[in-house]
């Protein structure tokens, strides 16, 4: 059985909209957070070991954080078009887009958010490059691994839907953000996301 450790319009609204791309039998486990105007706090049903989200629950193995809860899904569900799985030609770029969103487009645009790029040429530096990678990528094909969605999309997208700032104003962003939320399974986590309940399938 799948549990999801969730907290509305977090980081973990992005993993029910996967699950219901996966078509997956899930419980969602609603949990208390620290946000970052302050409210909520630390929640010890929460088996995160920093009390964050997303976490997942799996036949009682812990998998914490977006990229590898979103790997661990996708790798779960094989036959899901938003993964790739290992021996597909486009592994590599899907395991390297999950660690880039984690360790380089997140950082980068929370610094950019927090106004640290406008005083650290690093960070800056960092951020100009970033969004210019991706710009360029997505001019040159429609989604961030080629011709076809994946999983990797949803968590941009879901990023960009928070906080469309994170990248400059672009055509291609905009036309890619259009594209990629228009799913029925992003229509369904959102009233999930808003309407507690227990399981789902």
């Amino acid at each position: 059985m799948l549990t999801l450790m969730h907290a509305p319009m977090s980081r973990s609204s992005r993993i029910i909209w996967l699950l219901e791309e996966l078509g997956a039998e899930y419980e969602i486990r609603y949990v208390d957070i620290r946000r970052r105007d302050g409210s909520g706090g630390p929640d010890e049903k929460n088996p995160h070991p920093h009390k964050q989200v997303p976490a997942l629950l799996h036949d009682g193995v812990l998998i914490w954080e977006s990229a590898a809860v979103v790997q661990y899904l996708t790798d779960l569900y094989p036959d899901c078009s938003l993964g790739r799985s290992p021996g597909h030609p486009e592994r590599g770029a899907y395991l390297s887009w999950l660690a880039y969103n984690a360790g380089v487009i997140e950082p980068a645009a929370y610094a950019h958010f927090s106004g640290v790029t406008a005083s650290d040429p690093g960070f800056s530096r960092l951020y100009n490059e970033m969004c210019a990678h991706v710009i360029d990528v997505l001019t040159r094909q429609p989604y961030l691994l080629g011709e076809k969605i994946s999983a990797v999309d949803l968590l941009l997208a879901s990023a960009l839907q928070w906080m469309r700032k994170i990248l400059p104003e672009s055509e291609v962003i905009d036309r890619y953000m259009a594209v990629v939320t228009n799913r029925p399974a992003l229509l369904r986590a959102r009233e999930i996301d808003s309407k507690p309940s227990g399981f789902h399938d």
